[in-house]
């Protein structure tokens, strides 16, 4: 994987192999933070980074200026990565080592965006608690947006708060707001 922009710009990062991951693909992700650019300053928002495998969104944050990231993954391995890549890169990603849905039910913190990229083998019973969990419990900020990245094959447009989606190959992101 490499980062797309920011101050680094074109640098690969190697994930160990033996980590459980899917990382999103360079081109899907430069499309979306195409689509972000033109709706935040990347300085001044906090992100939260859901099931965030190898960090590869954390980093493309942190890349563009972002200093408030939280990056949360069960893998003791992703975690174990994430804490080494960002301490080389000099970039300020908090990590913790929880189940995503026990963060989500815990967590009193407020975020401007909150990406979740979870297994695309997940049930639709699995995807509806991400965004049932975040806006019951007040965690994006009023402007805020929860992006899921998923298979084209799933559907999340039933779900409450669905705004819309965005498809790149094979992977698609689906926005929600309040």
């Amino acid at each position: 994987m490499r980062i797309i922009s920011g101050i680094y710009k074109g640098r690969r990062i190697t994930a160990p192999k033996k980590l459980p991951v899917r990382p999103t693909t360079d081109m899907a992700k430069e499309a979306l933070f195409n689509i972000l650019n033109n709706q935040y300053y990347f300085d001044d928002i906090s992100i939260l980074d859901l099931f965030s495998g190898t960090g590869n969104i954390s980093y493309e944050f942190a890349s563009r200026g972002t200093e408030q990231i939280t990056a949360v993954d069960d893998n003791y391995g992703c975690i174990k990565f994430i804490n080494e890549t960002a301490e080389a890169f000099e970039m300020s990603i908090s990590t913790i080592k929880s189940d995503v849905f026990k963060y989500l039910e815990k967590s009193k913190q407020q975020y401007t965006i909150i990406f979740a990229d979870p297994p695309y083998n997940f049930e639709l019973d699995a995807f509806s608690k991400i965004p049932e969990l975040v806006f019951e419990n007040q965690l994006l900020e009023d402007e805020g947006l929860l992006i899921i990245e998923h298979s084209k094959h799933t559907d999340l447009s039933a779900l409450k708060y669905y705004s819309h989606y965005k498809s790149y190959g094979g992977n698609r992101f689906s926005f929600f707001k309040n």
